[in-house]
């Protein structure tokens, strides 16, 4: 089973100010990789204090950081073609299309899933479902909001609710799990609201 998990981490309230972008790699059910870019965003160096006071990114440690149409290509190549997971996905996502946007970018191609609606699926009843609740729930290390941490822990959350052989295919089927999509014109939610580019 393949796929990735991919989390943001923002300096500011507005979608397209990604200051850390962390993705994990799973290969065979397992965690092979986890990647990590510190990202000097557009509004630098203004950062949010609350931002700030949630992921302890300060302004200084993103000064000598690559912007992001210098990782584009890089992370465009192992998004594409993937099946990605984020954990609260409409953030997440909403961060790469801001961001996309700004840079006039291209949409790669790509299906997305939100882990939290898996959750609640796989395990319901209980009163929260926020990645440090399910973690500690599942035993799953986690320095919370850092994104290469994040997104390692969104991937073991997938890997625990899929289980007796179930893929991200099968469960979509069997739960009626819906997906999202991302493509060069456009954007569709796992809602099935689409949204085309320049519209």
């Amino acid at each position: 089973m393949d796929f990735l998990a991919l989390d943001f981490e923002t300096a500011t309230t507005a979608a397209d100010s990604p200051c850390e972008l962390g993705i994990a790699i799973v290969r065979g059910g397992v965690v092979r990789e986890v990647r990590n870019w510190l990202v000097k965003p557009p509004q630098w160096p203004y950062f949010s204090p609350w931002n700030i006071a949630v992921h302890g990114i300060r302004p200084e440690d993103v000064a000598d950081a690559p912007r992001w149409t210098e990782i584009w290509e890089e992370v465009h190549a192992i998004l594409l073609g993937a099946t990605v997971v984020a954990h609260n996905a409409a953030f997440d996502i909403g961060v790469l299309r801001a961001t996309l946007a700004a840079h006039g970018l291209v949409h790669p191609s790509f299906q997305y899933f939100c882990s939290v609606t898996m959750a609640r699926k796989v395990w319901p009843g209980h009163a929260t479902y926020g990645l440090k609740a399910l973690c500690d729930r599942h035993g799953i290390p986690l320095k919370h909001h850092r994104a290469g941490n994040d997104a390692e822990a969104t991937a073991e959350i997938v890997l625990r609710a899929l289980v007796d052989g179930d893929t991200i295919d099968s469960f979509q089927r069997r739960s009626r799990f819906n997906l999202g999509a991302f493509y060069p014109g456009g954007h569709r939610t796992p809602g099935g609201k689409v949204t085309m580019i320049g519209s």
